[in-house]
């Protein structure tokens, strides 16, 4: 196995960990990472890196089962006798489907078009301002909030945050920064929104992880076993951190720091595309 090669994939691992659940879009960060690494390679080359940051996703979403183990464990077990558990599994669903049926749809159009690092430098903007106004929206509207708990959604809270999830197939949007700020402005509380955000990541990035590994095994070899292996591993170990961290921060902050961070970040992008200071691969 090439060094330098089972390195980037490291470092691709750890971006996708550190990301993925937060409002910063993993996979605009991916592909900005991919490009300044120069990951896609004769050995490695870009089909195979598409599916790679795809499937290392799974190892974020194994650190979220891991974390709420008890609770996945116990609404598995009231699944034929526990209204709770049922109403939960029924969300989840329904929150599942506009980005399921959309990504189905139009994900070879969006690829061709918007998976680059100007549009998502683009989006990073567009993003950071939205959560900018829906912070300032929300300090406005205190009482706005009218679910504390993801137990007290109703499937019309969960189709509206599926909705939300969907535009985060735009890259650099950001999934959970979408589900969890669509939430809040529906009326979900920032715990309920950001704990029902990791719980519907589960179905949504396994699927994709799924559904990658089906369409395109014809270009995976058993030789790129180690190279999956390290992302997915880097993104259990990271992703597992990271969640821990934003759970304790989000009991006393909001988010317009990932706000500002977008912002920033963006206009970098935009500034060294344009400049010619980083040669961005697209």
């Amino acid at each position: 196995m090439d060094t330098i090669l089972a390195l980037k994939a490291l470092i691709m691992g750890i971006v996708e960990g550190l990301t993925e659940f937060l409002p910063i879009s993993s996979t605009g960060h991916l592909i900005l990472a991919g490009s300044l690494l120069n990951f896609a390679s004769p050995a490695f080359p870009k089909e195979k890196v598409d599916v790679f940051e795809i499937v290392i996703q799974a190892g974020a979403i194994l650190a979220v089962c891991w974390e709420y183990r008890v609770r996945i464990a116990s609404v598995l077990g009231g699944l034929f006798s526990d209204r709770k558990s049922q109403r939960l599994v029924i969300n989840l669903i329904i929150a599942f489907l506009p980005a399921a049926i959309l990504g189905l749809l139009f994900s070879k159009k969006i690829k061709a078009v918007l998976f680059a690092p100007v549009p998502v430098a683009i989006a990073f903007i567009v993003g950071g301002l939205i959560i900018l106004w829906v912070e300032r929206h929300q300090k406005g509207r205190v009482s706005y909030t009218r679910i504390d708990s993801v137990d007290d959604m109703t499937p019309i809270d969960a189709f509206k945050v599926g909705c939300a999830q969907a535009f985060a197939l735009i890259p650099g949007t950001s999934r959970s920064g979408a589900t969890i700020i669509g939430g809040m402005l529906f009326g979900l509380s920032r715990k309920a929104s950001t704990e029902f955000s990791f719980f519907l990541a589960i179905p949504t990035l396994f699927a994709a992880t799924i559904y990658s590994l089906y369409k395109d095994r014809a270009l995976l070899t058993a030789a790129d076993t180690p190279l999956f292996t390290i992302g997915t591993v880097a993104a259990f170990i990271s992703a597992f951190l990271c969640v821990r961290w934003l759970l304790r921060y989000i009991s006393s902050h909001d988010f317009t720091v990932f706000a500002w961070y977008r912002i920033l970040f963006g206009l970098v992008i935009l500034g060294t595309a344009y400049t010619g200071v980083v040669a961005w691969v697209e």
